[in-house]
């Protein structure tokens, strides 16, 4: 089961509902689109994370910010 997803909510919102289940975030980033790309530590807090959100997960694939890297100094 992957430990990411996308969820028609505010970053904001998905910190909070993470915060009140103890779900513990690796990374998370608005969507330019709208909503929010979350990936949790576990699998089990992904899962947990789903049924807090289900009526909000969006469905297949959605548009990222490009990564940005700063040049290094080498």
């Amino acid at each position: 089961m992957s430990r990411a997803m996308n969820i028609s909510a505010t970053e904001d919102e998905v910190k909070s509902a993470c915060e009140a289940k103890a779900i513990r975030i690796s990374a998370i980033e608005v969507l330019p689109g709208g909503g929010t790309h979350v990936v949790c530590v576990t699998p089990e807090g992904a899962e947990e994370l789903r049924g807090v959100f289900s009526a909000k997960l969006i469905e297949g694939k959605v548009k990222r910010f490009a990564f940005y890297r700063q040049a290094s100094a080498w």
